[in-house]
């Protein structure tokens, strides 16, 4: 990517004059923390965000745009987690709802796990946590709020093509469409793919994510509290690092692990990267992205390997590629088969809209070489997954 947006140039040039307060990221975190509110107790988990706004802050080619980024990645959580905590007190039945067997969809990113959720979503039986909702998790609101609430969602979608032009081409969002759980998750990998923040990678490592997830059922607890139950169909390729929490706090999921060819992953992700990154990040460093990445996605399958030792057979479902990513039509009723929900007539008929490519939409291509990995550095790095995938494309 050679050059920036004609809007991304004026947005960054706007923003210059208070760029300089990244100098200070502590008294930032103070006005965005006065502003978002602390529920009692929750020193923890405001600390640990007032840290990565300091390490952020310290982000190399860090951009004016990337900055502000950086403040509503904290503010937007903040905010969330003083709601849900509030909302909690003054209704403590909300964490007796149930959220009975989920479906989580997992795997490596750029594997069909979106167009997977996608199938999963069509149901009228199932409930998917649509974007907007993630953003701002709530009860249910009055017409006027809940307005409010989905226009604050397009403009930020509207914002990301805007500015990154490209990064719809490679993962489309829609406010009012079905979204990942990494929005709400409060510490995801998420922001590595804005800057590259060391500090944050060590802490990442050594982190347990148990809390992590108990808040995730929470935020669940809260979208489903006076609403019909239905079954939650979930989604993030992030989840595979951390399965372990993610039974210990949701231990009657059923897993959809996604598989694809890692090459071909890291290449197609590194070039989502790219696009996501250049917002926030200029000059790009593009060996950089693989190298992060090719360490983040590997580590991942080793811990989320480790963890699938564990899980009991009838809660597991190897999704190949193949299944929806080259024959929707065959792979769709397999899919739900596999998880125990029926395949209907009504469902046959949405799964064109749920899998098509948005209208405009261009071919997404991309070059493992062109972030300075070769074919052997990845094989090498999911040899350990390699045996796992070839036995799922056989069966």
């Amino acid at each position: 990517m050679s050059s920036s947006p004609l809007a991304l140039t004026a947005a960054d040039l706007l923003l210059r004059p208070a760029f300089g307060s990244r100098r200070d990221p502590g008294r930032v975190f103070d006005r965005i923390a006065a502003e978002t509110g602390q529920a009692p107790g929750d020193r923890e988990f405001v600390d640990g965000f007032r840290a990565l706004l300091g390490w952020w802050a310290k982000a190399e080619n860090l951009t004016p745009v990337g900055w502000q980024s950086a403040q509503a990645h904290v503010r937007r959580h903040l905010a969330n987690r003083a709601r849900v905590r509030r909302l909690i007190a003054e209704h403590p039945e909300i964490e007796r709802e149930p959220i009975e067997k989920p479906v989580f969809v997992v795997g490596l990113p750029r594997t069909a796990t979106t167009v997977t959720h996608a199938v999963l979503s069509i149901s009228d039986d199932h409930r998917c946590p649509l974007l907007w909702e993630l953003l701002r998790p709530d009860l249910e609101l009055p017409p006027r709020q809940r307005r409010k609430a989905i226009t604050a969602g397009h403009r930020m979608v509207q914002g990301t093509n805007l500015f990154a032009p490209r990064f719809r081409d490679i993962h489309a969002m829609a406010a009012e469409g079905p979204e990942e759980c990494t929005f709400a998750l409060p510490h995801a990998l998420m922001p590595f793919s804005q800057a590259r923040i060391p500090e944050y990678l060590d802490w990442h490592r050594a982190r347990d994510f148990v809390d992590d997830y108990r808040y995730l059922k929470q935020v669940y607890q809260v979208l489903q509290y006076g609403r019909p139950r239905r079954r939650w169909m979930l989604k993030s390729p992030m989840h595979l690092e951390n399965l372990d929490a993610l039974l210990t706090v949701f231990p009657d999921a059923t897993l959809v692990w996604c598989h694809r060819d890692p090459v071909t992953v890291v290449a197609s992700f590194c070039s989502l990267i790219e696009h996501g990154m250049a917002v926030s990040t200029r000059p790009l460093d593009l060996h950089g992205i693989g190298t992060t990445w090719l360490g983040l996605l590997s580590r991942a399958m080793t811990r989320g390997l480790a963890a699938r030792a564990a899980v009991p057979p009838e809660q597991l479902v190897d999704a190949p590629y193949s299944w929806l990513g080259s024959d929707p039509a065959t792979g769709a009723p397999k899919l739900y088969a596999a998880v125990g929900a029926p395949w209907t007539e009504a469902d046959a008929a949405r799964l064109p809209a749920a899998v098509a490519r948005p209208r405009g939409t261009r071919r997404h291509t991309y070059d493992l070489a062109r972030y300075g990995l070769t074919r052997d550095e990845v094989e090498s790095a999911f040899a350990g997954y390699e045996a796992l995938r070839a036995e799922v494309d056989r069966a």
